[in-house]
C-alpha cells in the first residue's frame, strides 16, 4: 500500500520531466522556411552568379591598413612608400588621369609613382640570385642547364602563382580587373625589388630562396631541361672534358622479331660503363642509356639527395 501511494505520487514530476525533455529536442522548423529557402535558390540562379568586385570596393576596405598586414604576414618589414609604389602599375596612374581630365583638370597630378623600374630591378635581382643558388646547389649541372632552371623558375605562371598566393592580388593598383598573370608576376618582381631597397640584399635573396627557389622541391630536373640528342651531347661533352669517345654496346636482348621485343644498351667511354637504359628496338635504348649517362654525370637523378634549402648560402652581393 505504501509503495502504490509513493508511486502515484511520483507520476506527474516523471511525466513533467519527459515533457520537458522532449521540449528540449524539438527543431522548431516552420513549414514555409523550406518554401522559401527554395524560391530564394531559384531566383539566384535566375539571375545568374554575381559578378566579380574588387576588394577595395567593400565598405571595411583600408589599404594603409592592408599595406601594413601584408609585409607583416611575410615578416618583413617594407618601407610603406616603396610598397606602394610596388603595387602600382602605369595603367592606374593613366585611370587616374584621365578622371582628373574629365573634371576639367588641365595638368593632372596625381602624386604616385609606377613601378616600372622597380619590376626591371627586381626581374635582374631574382635572374642574379637564382642563378647563385643554382649554381651553389647543383655544381655538376652544366651552363645550358641552369639557364633552363632558372627560366623555369622565373616563368610567368611561376611568378603568379607565388605572387597570388602571398596576398598581392587585392593590393594591386592597375585599370585591368581581374587582374592577369603578367601583372601579377610584374608586382612580385616590383615587392622584391622594394625589399632589397628597403632591407638590402640579404634579406631580399633569402626572399627569392624561400618563395622561387623552393619551387624546385619535388621536380624532375629533366623535366626542366630537355637535352634533344642525348647522345650527341655527350660525345660532345666527353670530347671537351677528354674523357674519350663514347661508345654504345649491346648488352641483352629478348622477344626478337616479337612486338614484346627489349634492348639493353650500355654506353662505354674509356672502357668504363656510364650508363644503360631499355627500349623496344636499339635506337630507343641508345637514347635511354644517354640520358642515364647525362643523369649520373650531373647529379641530377631522380633520387638524388634533396635540396637543403636552408643550408643554401647567400648569394654574392656583388
Amino acid at each position: 500500500m505504501f509503495l502504490l501511494r509513493n508511486s502515484l505520487r511520483l507520476c506527474p514530476r516523471i511525466l513533467q520531466a519527459s515533457s520537458e525533455s522532449h521540449k528540449l529536442i524539438r527543431r522548431d522548423v516552420k513549414r514555409w522556411v523550406a518554401p522559401t529557402l527554395k524560391e530564394l535558390r531559384r531566383r539566384r540562379e535566375k539571375v545568374g552568379p554575381e559578378p566579380l568586385r574588387p576588394r577595395s570596393s567593400h565598405l571595411e576596405w583600408n589599404y594603409k591598413a592592408e599595406i601594413f598586414a601584408f609585409g607583416s604576414r611575410l615578416h618583413e618589414n617594407f618601407d610603406e612608400k616603396l610598397l606602394r609604389q610596388a603595387f602600382t602599375h602605369r595603367s592606374y596612374i593613366i585611370q587616374e588621369e584621365m578622371k582628373q581630365k574629365e573634371v576639367g583638370i588641365e595638368q593632372p597630378d596625381v602624386g604616385m609613382l609606377d613601378n616600372r623600374e622597380m619590376v626591371q630591378e627586381g626581374d635582374e635581382l631574382i635572374g642574379r640570385y637564382l642563378d647563385q643558388y643554382i649554381g651553389s646547389t647543383m655544381p655538376k649541372v652544366p651552363l645550358e642547364g641552369r639557364i633552363s632552371i632558372r627560366k623555369y623558375l622565373m616563368k610567368e605562371e611561376n611568378l603568379a602563382h607565388i605572387s597570388s598566393h602571398i596576398g598581392t592580388r587585392d593590393l594591386i593598383l592597375s585599370a585591368e580587373f581581374p587582374v592577369k598573370n603578367s601583372t601579377l608576376a610584374d608586382t612580385f618582381k616590383a615587392v622584391v625589388a622594394a625589399l632589397e631597397q628597403t632591407s638590402g640584399s640579404e634579406r631580399a635573396s633569402t626572399f627569392v630562396r624561400d618563395f622561387v627557389f623552393t619551387q624546385l622541391n619535388q621536380k624532375d630536373l629533366e623535366e626542366i631541361w630537355q637535352v634533344q640528342n642525348p647522345l650527341q651531347y655527350l660525345s660532345e661533352y666527353c670530347s671537351r672534358n677528354n674523357l674519350g669517345d663514347v661508345e654504345p654496346r649491346l648488352i641483352g636482348e629478348c622477344g626478337r622479331n616479337t612486338i614484346l621485343a627489349t634492348y639493353h644498351v650500355g654506353i662505354y667511354c674509356n672502357r668504363e660503363l656510364l650508363g644503360t637504359g631499355f627500349g623496344e628496338n636499339i635506337d630507343i635504348a641508345i637514347e635511354e642509356a644517354a640520358r642515364d649517362s647525362l643523369r649520373d654525370i650531373f647529379n641530377t637523378q631522380a633520387w638524388r639527395q634533396p635540396i637543403n634549402f636552408q643550408e643554401c648560402p647567400p648569394p654574392n652581393s656583388q
